[in-house]
This record gives C-alpha cells, sequence and structure tokens, in this order.
C-alpha cells in the first residue's frame, strides 16, 4: 500500500498529460488516521466521475458503541454522516482556492427519508464514506496539482469534520438516532393494537411547494389534530407520550371538500412506510411498511395476472384468470396493480379517487339499471373491499369525493375541513340509510383468488455482452433495450433506490430466476441476503457502490410486472 505523499507525487509527475494517465491512480494509500481507496477511474473529463473510499477503523472515528448495537441505530448513523460529509462538502471553510476544489466532490444524496444506504457502511471493523471525485483537467490535459489539492488538503479536512465523533454535532446525532426507535416502536405497536397508521398531533403535513419534499414552514401550514373518538396515546421510549390520530384497521374513507387537505393526507400515509428525519413534520407519521398506493395505469403492460376478482366475461372470451396485455386501460391496469400488490403480501391499500378509473372504483344505482349485470364485465371495487377485509385481512385507505355510496362499506369515515380532520362515520351513515336511490349491493361473499406467478428464466435472456441494466433518474430503469417505467410507483422517493432497483433486477435475472420460485418469493430470498449480508452483496461494483438506497419489496417487484419482456410460467 502506498501512502498519501506517493500519491501527491505522482499526481504532481502526471500534470499536464492526456487524462487517460490518471488510471495509474487506482488502489489504496495510506493516509494515517485513514486509508483512501481508488476504485475506478473516469475514462475522459466528461464522463461519469471517478469512485473513492475513505476507510477509517471504528476505533479512529471514536463512535460510541451504543450508537452502533443495532440496525436501526446504524441506518440512522450512516444517514446521519452521509448528510454531514454532503454537508461539509459543500460549505467548506477553507482558502478560496480549497473552497473551489471541494466542488470536484459529492456523495449520494438523501431526501426526507433515512433510508439503508451504501454511501456510509458501517461494517465490523471500519466506517466507510464512498464518494465520487470529478478528476481536474483542462479540456482533456490532467490538473495535477489541482487533483493533489483535492486528496491532500481538502478532502482531509471533509474526513476530519464529517467522520470523527469528536467532531460532529452529537446532540443531533443522538437526537436521530433516538427518533429512529421511536418511529419503530410506532410502527411495532400499529400491529399490536391493529392499526393502519398513526399522526401525532402538531404534525406538519404540507411541503412548502409542489417540487419539494421540505415542511411547509409559513402559518398557513396547519398542524395535524386529531379527533378525539380516534385520538391515542402512546408512550414513547425517548419521546415519552404522544397523541395523535390512530387508523384502525379496516375500510377508511376521507372526505372532503377540494383543497381542504385530504391528499396531502394520504401522501404523508404513502411516505410514512419510511422514517423520517428531525423537524421534517412528518416525522411521526408512520404507517404500515407494507401499504401499497394503488392508481391506474393506462398504456402499461399486463402479464398473465389474475384479475378474475374485478374483471370477468370480457368479449371475445378473454381470459382474466390469467390477463395480459400490452397496453392496459384505466380499468384493468388498476385491478392488475391490485392484485400485483395482494400477490406480493400487501396488506393495506392507500387509494385517490383522483388517480383511479372511476368505472373500477364504482357503479351507482342508475348506471346499474340502465347497464345490467351481464353486461358488464367490472366489478368494482366498492363491491371487493369489504370482502378483501374479510377474507384476507386487507385494509383500506381510501380518498372519495365524489362517491357517497362508499359511505355504505366504510368502517371509519375522516372528514378534511381545512386541513382539519374530523369523524363524521356517524353522520355519513345515517345518510346512507335514509330514503333515496340506491345501488344494488353484491351478494358475493367472497373476494377470489390471489394467484401467484412464476417468471420464467428466459424473460431475462441477456443477448450480448455490451448488455447493461441502469437507472435513469427516479422513474425509469433501462433492461437492455426495454425501458421499464416507474412513474406510477408513488411510494419510490429516491433515485438511489431506482439505482438499487436496477443492481437488483441485474442480480435476479443472472442468478435467481430458475422458472420454480413466484416473483414474490424470489423477492423475499433477495432480500433475506440483503438482512443478511448487505446490499454490497449483490452490488456488481467492486468496492463502491456508493449510490444505492434500499427499496421495499414492492417496488422491486411493480418493476419486475413493467418488465415489457416479461414471461410468466
Amino acid at each position: 500500500m502506498k501512502n498519501y505523499r506517493e500519491l501527491q507525487q505522482l499526481l504532481l509527475s502526471i500534470d499536464g498529460r492526456g487524462y487517460s494517465a490518471y488510471k495509474g491512480l487506482r488502489g489504496e494509500y495510506d493516509f494515517g488516521k485513514y486509508i483512501l481507496s481508488i476504485d475506478h477511474i473516469q475514462s475522459d473529463p466528461f464522463a461519469p466521475p471517478s469512485k473513492a473510499r475513505i476507510i477509517l477503523s471504528k476505533k479512529e472515528a471514536g463512535f460510541p458503541e451504543k450508537f452502533l448495537d443495532s440496525k436501526y441505530k446504524i441506518t440512522a448513523v450512516s444517514d446521519f454522516l452521509t448528510r454531514t460529509f454532503s454537508h461539509s462538502i459543500k460549505n467548506f471553510n477553507g482558502t478560496p482556492n480549497t473552497k473551489k476544489l471541494s466542488t470536484f466532490l459529492s456523495i449520494d444524496t438523501c431526501g426526507q427519508e433515512m433510508l439503508e444506504r451504501t454511501s456510509i457502511v458501517v461494517n465490523h471493523d471500519n466506517i466507510e464514506a464512498r464518494f465520487e471525485v470529478e478528476l481536474p483537467a483542462s479540456g482533456r490535459r490532467i490538473r495535477g496539482k489541482s487533483a493533489a489539492g483535492i486528496f491532500s488538503d481538502v478532502l482531509p479536512k471533509i474526513v476530519n469534520s464529517s467522520l470523527l465523533f469528536k467532531n460532529i454535532d452529537k446532540f443531533k446525532l443522538k437526537k436521530q438516532v433516538e427518533l429512529i426507535l421511536d418511529q419503530e416502536y410506532i410502527r411495532q405497536q400499529l400491529n399490536e393494537r391493529k392499526l393502519a397508521a398513526f399522526i401525532a398531533n402538531g404534525s406538519i403535513l404540507p411541503r412548502e411547494n409542489g417540487i419539494s419534499d421540505r415542511p411547509l414552514r409559513d402559518e398557513s401550514a396547519v398542524p395535524f389534530s386529531s379527533p378525539k373518538s380516534l385520538e391515542i396515546e402512546l408512550s414513547l421510549p425517548n419521546h415519552g407520550s404522544i397523541r395523535g390520530m390512530g387508523i384502525p384497521e379496516g375500510i377508511t374513507l376521507i372526505v372532503g371538500g377540494g383543497y381542504h387537505g385530504k391528499s396531502t393526507l394520504l401522501k404523508s400515509l404513502e411516505l410514512g412506510i419510511y422514517n423520517h428525519i428531525p423537524d421534517d413534520g412528518r416525522e411521526y407519521v408512520i404507517t404500515r411498511r407494507d401499504a401499497v398506493k394503488i392508481r391506474a395505469e393506462d398504456g402499461r403492460r399486463v402479464e398473465k395476472v389474475n384479475i378474475s376478482p374485478f374483471i370477468n366475461n370480457l368479449p371475445n372470451n378473454k381470459d382474466t384468470l390469467r390477463f395480459s396485455t400490452d397496453n392496459a386501460s384505466g380499468s384493468t391496469s388498476q385491478a392488475a396493480n391490485v392484485m400485483e400488490a395482494l400477490e406480493c403480501g400487501t396488506r393495506l391499500l392507500l387509494i385517490d379517487e383522483d388517480t383511479s378509473a372511476t368505472n373500477f372504483m364504482i357503479r351507482d344505482g342508475r348506471m346499474q339499471k340502465l347497464v345490467s349485470k351481464d353486461k358488464e364485465p367490472i366489478t368494482p371495487f366498492i363491491d371487493k373491499v369489504r370482502q378483501l377485509y374479510n377474507q384476507y385481512n386487507v385494509s383500506t385507505i381510501l380518498i372519495v369525493g365524489g362517491s357517497g355510496d362508499y359511505f355504505d362499506v366504510a368502517d371509519h369515515i375522516i372528514m378534511m375541513d381545512e386541513y382539519v380532520p374530523k369523524e363524521v362515520t356517524g353522520q355519513a351513515k345515517k345518510i346512507a340509510n335514509s330514503a333515496g336511490y340506491q345501488r344494488e349491493k353484491s351478494d358475493s361473499a367472497i373476494f377470489g383468488d390471489i394467484t401467484s406467478r412464476i417468471p420464467l428464466r428466459s424473460s431475462f435472456t441477456r443477448t450480448r455482452r455490451s448488455f447493461k441494466i441502469k437507472a435513469k433518474g427516479k422513474h425509469t430503469v433501462l433492461y437492455g433495450k426495454s425501458s421499464i417505467d416507474l412513474s406510477a410507483l408513488e411510494q419510490l422517493t429516491d433515485s438511489s433506490q431506482t439505482n438499487c432497483i436496477a443492481v437488483m433486477l441485474g442480480f435476479i435475472s443472472s442468478k435467481m430466476v430458475d422458472d420454480r420460485m413466484s416473483i414474490s418469493q424470489i423477492a423475499d430470498m433477495l432480500f433475506e441476503q440483503i438482512g443478511k449480508i448487505g446490499l454490497d452483496s449483490i452490488s456488481p461494483y467492486s468496492g463502491h457502490p456508493g449510490n444505492l438506497a434500499l427499496p421495499r419489496k414492492y417496488e422491486l417487484c411493480a418493476a419486475v410486472n413493467r418488465y415489457r419482456r416479461l414471461k410468466i410460467k
């Protein structure tokens, strides 16, 4: 292993040479307190940045073991250190020259959620910071002196300020670690108390604007306040007593006028599957981790999905037990989305009427009279939601703004009134039972079958050596020449999760598809391996998979289902 002086001499010796001379930098360098590993060198100044790691012994880093003795604590610490490292890069307080040099460095960007990432990895002996560096050049000529400044001056100061326990904000770190433990405690309480979700009083649900995930800070942000009828109290391990709205399992409607906070509430519940950072406003909005947001998705491909609980007797005798299409309609796509989520094991569906297919959700009494039952292949969701809960214990939280017929099947009805929730179940039930033109209710007592599907290995054949699977932003995975559209997966929150899905698809296709296991079983096996060995175990990037964030099983399965070359046994 070389030392840092040899690295500096090497960089000075190649100053002014062609860019390819940077390739000689690969390897490990001893900086005394830490090791710098340069794992990948970019091919030219315009290629994706070079990849490197700081490897710091846990003893040198000095973190007390009490911060690192559980999986959730390590997630919180890794998240905190990633943010601190990034902040140190952006706000480096050096000379004007070195401050400019710091802009060549970057680390994975974090949002409002605490995700399991590969940017900072804590293992048995070390803490690794995995970052990228744009090796400086003038045209295609190496700026060796500038590169030496990055590695010998800027980087050591960033490491010193962001990876050593003695120099970081210990109060903020402690707060974040305690918060994640409280969040997981609430999530455990959801199961014990048979709740679908919890929203703490005082939570700030609105975001500052339509493209930002940060909390709205002005006086228009109404703090959440639970209706007394749904209010519960929890005693958290660190925060202490906290009160808020517990949404019971079953069928819950969210109603109210336009712009009164219905969608804001549902959006918070969608992302309540993740733990949020302190001061996000939604740090105590906790939803079952297996909740899946469902919407219509016109044009998506569907491969042999059993949509028969919702759709039967299609014209031309099209099979709905193994329904396939290259261009799904609103209703068939939403039916497939529900069934695929159930196939993967969800026990909570989140649905917004605004993003749903109307004919999938409801057929009112007048339409039932005009179009007879034997002429309508769709059994709407309203006629299946109760059976779904009774037969499979799958709850539903549903925004309804235009159909009071759902009052009949709901267990709880919450009305948003200027961002203030009010339980109106009794009032809504009286309206539902009053005289008037009512729809004919389904006489079926069962939901129907949920069918597991087995993907064929031939679906994932790589046809040439240059075949690549890679993410393109947050909403697209390129699988060879096929494009997998993930834009309808509203709970996918970070482009690093999409990077991880691309890596997972590559690992699955090369090592796990065997024409015997279902999509759900493959995903379970993969996540079991990650839980035991870590995300590095599935990455093809030797030494530096630094831009991965763990998605859920449901988004991975959704990506497989949207792969247009998927073949089912």
